[in-house]
Parts: C-alpha cells; structure tokens; sequence
C-alpha cells in the first residue's frame, strides 16, 4: 500500500500529464473548452479520476464527454510513458459540479442580500406595537411607592 503523500504527488503529476495532453495531443474536434481542475488517486495507485469543467451549455458537456471516453486510452498511454511507474492508473473522468454549486451559491447569497436590504428598509420606518422597552427595570422600582408596589 502506498502511502498518501506518494499518491498526492502521483495525483499532481497526473493533473498536468492530461492537462497539457489534452491541450497538445488530442485533436477531437467534440472537445471543448477543458479545465483539470483534480486528480484523486486511490490509496494502491491503481485508479485515477479525473475531474474536469466544461465551457459551456449542457450540448458542449456532453460533446466533451463523449471525446474525453473515446481518448482515454491514449491518455492512459501518454500519462503511463511519462510517470515511469510500475502500473499506470486507470483514467476516470468525472464533470467537476463546483463551478455549478459555485454559482448557485453565488445565486442564494445575492437573494438573501436583497432580502436583508428590503428589511432594513422596512426597519427604518417600524414603529414598536407596544413600548420601546417593555421590560422593568432597578431606576423604575426606585421611583414605584414606599411599600415597593407598583403604581
């Protein structure tokens, strides 16, 4: 068993094999605009998975996809030559959905903004149902009668 800091570098050398592969080498035209944006190496150096963003609407992900599974093989190649290990890890390819929860994060944060500022606005002009300050406080008990009772 190999241990994590061998696979984390395996996991970086990774990541620039198939960036700079897919940048020079594959020539798919369905192949979009591609970021690397992880490797994750198992623990035995036997599996890689390849996360990746798309540029793009749903037609280029799936396009993109689709080059990525028929070159895999000469990825596979290409990073085995370069890394010089005994067993080349097996390529998975994964979209990365962070850009997508990004943005939808992005998205609830501007919302609840706006909603803050429409209650500030509404705060500016609230008057209070009862009094200000409902509660008693010692300077009032001071003030009540002799026997300590309230007026």
């Amino acid at each position: 068993m190999a241990d994590s800091a061998r696979a984390l570098r395996l996991a970086g050398t990774i990541k620039k094999l198939v960036a700079r592969a897919l940048e020079t080498e594959i020539k798919d035209p369905r192949l979009g605009f591609v970021t690397v944006t992880d490797v994750r190496v198992t623990g035995d150096l036997q599996q890689a998975s390849v996360f990746y963003t798309v540029y793009g609407g749903e037609e280029e992900r799936a396009a993109t996809a689709a080059a990525l599974a028929s070159s895999k093989g000469r990825l596979r190649s290409l990073v085995g030559r370069e890394l010089g290990i005994r067993l080349t890890p097996t390529l998975e390819f994964h979209l990365d959905a962070v850009p997508e929860t990004a943005a939808s994060l992005d998205k609830a944060l501007h919302e609840a903004q706006q909603r803050d500022a429409e209650l500030a606005k509404l705060r500016e002009n609230a008057q209070y149902a009862g009094e200000a300050d409902p509660y008693r406080h010692p300077e009032d008990d001071e003030s009540d009668g002799a026997d300590g009772e309230a007026r």
